[in-house]
């Protein structure tokens, strides 16, 4: 009797189409890695035609994540009241049409506002696109292969930005980086108007305006303050951003345990797995950003790579993710998560430390086979911190749990480029110019590159070696740094993962 019952109850769980309408939400997956891994690459050049400062091309790199985190949970929240099919759409068309705004910016205050336009809109998608991937999948099995195909993706973005980036940067100006964009945006509106499911939250409740703004401005406040303390150190302006962002949170929090429909369930956190999944992808991102954002200068103005072959360069790490995303629920259901999620962050931290030893000279053998490793360890740890989280909810509230999952990611990314960053900033900077050099030259290795273009032979030399020694030192800091704080998340997912397992399925 059992035997005759049990598929017919797979079959009223699965879905038809279901894979068809996974190709679509994997689009939108795509778009944001793409845009995220183009930027990097594009900064140098940004940097020579718009001549920002050190610190907004700081707040070019970090404004967006910023944004997002500071949305996330609220734009997750109205997916699933709403609908998460409509959000999805209607961010993926706004995110096409900012994307034009990013390329023809023409100062860096113009940058910096479509950055920050383009986050508001990417904070639409990624918790839309997990939260539909849970109601498309039931079967616990699938959901962990899906959730695996959606990392791939990103990481295949993290591939395919950079390389496609590098062949317009190599024919045309920066700003064809951000138009790859409206292709991909085309293609999922007009297949995703027709294959994906609406779902949302049968009871959702209102959508609370006061949890709405508490969030963004705590999140923005916040992380500002930490940037700008990183930066420049304390002052009246900065205590001040971080206790209102202190105070916007705590408000926040206190709202969500009194509404008798949160925006966002605080009683999630009781879960020790979720809390752990989410502090393992928070502080996996933190310790990562700097160097994501600062290798594509290092291959081009350190090592003299043309940006194609920079992207070509970083491609070890996106095939590791592809592929250890793609095994990672088989390998969590076979070892535990608490094994996969720690060995992973073991991984990425032991091969940030071996990258302290990167210099010009230094052969890729090295850095292709450290850069894999990293990929390896990320795509373990992210798929399964991913499964995690979705299967740690019910599926009406899928959007508010993939909401706090990317706003880990997105927080982490903000305060890593805003520490690590900070911490190569500041390294670089502290270098010895030769007479004659201008000032501008202490800005960013671009600068530097651009201002010994007008100097003599000798002193433009001695002005290259000198900023190149100095950021090299820099990311070595920013590296080590990221190792410690990689190796302590392992130990800190070791516990909180204890006992944690993943459906077994149908």
């Amino acid at each position: 009797m059992t035997s005759t019952l049990r598929p017919v109850h797979v079959e009223t769980e699965r879905r038809p189409g279901r894979w068809l309408a996974l190709s679509v939400l994997v689009l939108a997956v795509l778009l944001v890695a793409v845009d995220a891994t183009v930027l990097g690459l594009a900064t140098p050049y940004i940097s020579e035609d718009l001549h920002p400062s050190g610190t907004q091309l700081l707040w070019i790199g970090d404004v967006y994540s910023f944004v997002i985190a500071g949305l996330l949970v609220s734009m997750g929240s109205l997916g699933d009241r709403v609908g998460r099919k409509r959000v999805l759409l209607c961010g993926a068309a706004a995110f096409g049409a900012i994307s034009v705004l990013n390329a023809y910016a023409s100062t860096p205050g113009l940058m910096i506002l479509a950055r920050a336009l383009l986050g508001v809109a990417g904070a639409t998608l990624m918790p839309a696109t997990l939260a539909l991937i849970r109601n498309l999948f039931h079967d616990p099995r699938e959901r962990s292969l899906a959730i695996g195909i959606w990392g791939a993706t990103a990481s295949a973005g993290t591939a395919v930005g950079p390389i496609v980036g590098g062949l317009l940067l190599e024919h045309f100006w920066w700003g064809s980086v951000f138009l790859i964009n409206l292709p991909v945006m085309a293609v999922l509106v007009l297949v995703g108007v027709r294959t994906l499911p609406e779902s949302r939250d049968p009871n959702p409740g209102p959508w609370d305006l006061a949890s709405v703004l508490l969030s963004l401005v705590g999140m923005l406040a916040l992380v500002y303050a930490v940037k700008e303390a990183a930066t420049h150190g304390f002052d009246p302006l900065t205590l001040a951003a971080g206790l209102l962002g202190a105070a916007a949170l705590y408000g926040f929090v206190r709202r969500q345990l009194t509404l008798p429909t949160p925006l966002l369930d605080m009683r999630l956190f009781q879960h020790r797995g979720f809390s752990g999944a989410v502090l393992a992808d928070l502080l996996t991102v933190l310790g990562m950003s700097g160097l994501v954002f600062f290798l594509s200068q290092f291959l081009q103005l350190v090592q003299g790579r043309h940006p194609f072959e920079a992207g070509l360069a970083e491609l070890p790490a996106a095939v590791g993710a592809v592929v250890a995303g793609l095994i990672a629920g088989r390998a969590a259901r076979r070892f535990s998560v608490r094994v996969v999620v720690t060995g992973g962050l073991a991984a990425i931290g032991v091969s940030l430390a071996v990258l302290t030893t990167l210099d010009a000279s230094t052969g890729y053998p090295l850095l292709g086979a450290a850069l894999l490793i990293v990929g390896i360890g990320a795509g373990f740890s992210f798929t399964v911190t991913s499964d995690v989280i979705l299967s740690s909810v019910d599926k009406n509230r899928a959007g508010a749990a993939s909401a706090v999952s990317e706003t880990a990611y997105e927080l982490g990314a903000a305060l890593g480029i805003a520490l690590l960053g900070s911490i190569v900033t500041a390294a670089y900077r502290d270098f010895t110019a030769p007479p004659g050099t201008p000032e501008s030259a202490h800005e960013s290795l671009g600068a530097a590159v651009e201002a010994s273009a007008g100097l003599p032979a000798p002193t433009s030399q001695a002005l290259l070696d000198a900023a190149t020694e100095s950021f090299v030192h820099g990311l070595h800091l920013a590296s080590g740094a990221g190792a410690v704080v990689l190796l302590a998340a392992s130990a800190a997912a070791w516990f909180l993962l204890r006992n944690q397992r993943l459906d077994r399925g149908f």
